[in-house]
């Protein structure tokens, strides 16, 4: 055979491959859309347990039960959730029964710019329309919507999403139980089953750098993160906002989600400056200080207490919070930054895994200096 045939050959399995591969990953994203209930609770199970494992490991080498540690944990976490939402419940129900009043106040005050883009809008059609023919005699036609099934009332809706709500809830309550009960044993023995036995203490050590270095990953961001609520709390008490820690509880949580929940909170808060003051200059401080103060906890005080192991390419991070609110919704928003970072540690303690890590790291890798 000559070098060309070989050549051809080669070149044809790799294009074979290649579909595969890409019809593969079609594959698994329909499964993961279509079959997002099933598979939505399992993950946010496995990422609680990966932030959980820590403690319930550090209690286990003292000699407590992992079972034990793990329902102690976790009657800790839904007790301090419990807390928060009854201290939270006066200040978000006051801000509910205002909402009537706050919409009317946001109408008169954007009153004036919708008068100009509906004076802007009317010039341009009346732009467009010169010079075109006038239809006479041409009656409107009415579209008339189909006719369908009886449709859902309100009470029922909304029974039904508590209902699902409800059950998810449970779902990843008792598989976070079992997976933080089981810790590395149940892991080991799953992965004996699934791989070779020569691959099994690699592809554990490999587990187990995820668990430790997620774990600590995500537990320093939740204390960089309640830091985040309480500064926010503060500047907005001295900013003279109503409400100034529900706003704060809304900004420490929103900013689990990077980029786009400081963003949403500086937009939540200029608006509610807005309906809150009447002249420009408290607005422009409240929304200049919040920014200020993301920009210290972006640039100093993450890479402070994170470091830059663990940081994300920023495009990759955008479409990955795009991915995964288009494929999950809310949870896939919660879920996109911590399988970005799991993929980054795997991808570090792996051999063949300089390519990928490069890909998602947020600097170049550095190249070597040329020799004149």
């Amino acid at each position: 055979m000559s070098v060309p045939e070989i050549r051809g050959g080669v070149s044809s399995g790799l294009r074979k491959v290649t579909a595969v591969r890409l019809l593969l990953a079609v594959a698994i994203g329909l499964l993961l859309y279509y079959a997002h209930v099933a598979f939505v609770p399992v993950a946010l199970a496995c990422l609680v347990a990966l932030v959980l494992s820590g403690p319930v490991e550090t209690l286990h080498g003292l000699g407590v039960p992992r079972g034990a540690s793990a329902v102690l944990l976790m009657l800790v976490l839904v007790g301090m959730l419990a807390a928060a939402s009854n201290l939270l419940y006066e200040p978000t129900q006051h801000w509910f029964a205002e909402a009537p009043h706050t919409v009317k106040i946001i109408e008169r005050k954007i009153r004036p710019l919708a008068q100009i883009m509906n004076r802007v809008d009317d010039l341009r059609n009346s732009a467009g329309n010169i010079g075109a023919p006038k239809l006479q005699g041409q009656g409107a036609v009415r579209s008339e919507a189909p006719s369908g099934g009886p449709e859902e009332s309100a009470p029922e809706m909304l029974l039904n999403a508590t209902r699902g709500i409800a059950l998810s809830t449970l779902t990843v309550l008792i598989l976070t139980l079992f997976l933080l009960a089981g810790g590395p044993p149940m892991l080991a023995r799953m992965t004996s089953a699934l791989v070779s036995d020569i691959a099994v203490a690699h592809v554990i050590s490999i587990i187990e750098h995820v668990r430790r270095e997620v774990g600590r990953f995500y537990v320093t961001t939740a204390f960089i993160n309640i830091g985040m609520g309480l500064a926010t709390g503060c500047l907005m008490m001295l900013c003279g906002m109503p409400n100034p820690f529900l706003w704060g509880t809304i900004a420490g949580l929103l900013n689990f989600i990077p980029y786009a929940g400081s963003t949403a909170t500086l937009i939540l808060l200029t608006l509610v400056a807005l309906v809150s003051f009447d002249g420009l200059a408290p607005v422009i401080a409240v929304a200049g200080s919040f920014l200020g103060l993301v920009v210290v906890e972006g640039q100093v005080v993450q890479p402070l207490l994170v470091g830059r192991r663990l940081q994300l390419n920023p495009m990759l991070v955008f479409l990955s919070l795009w991915f995964g609110g288009l494929f999950w919704g809310i949870a896939g928003i919660i879920l996109a930054t911590p399988a970005l970072v799991a993929l980054k540690v795997i991808a570090k303690s792996s051999d063949g895994g300089k390519q990928l890590l490069d890909f998602l790291s947020p600097e170049p890798p550095s190249q070597p200096p040329l020799i004149g």
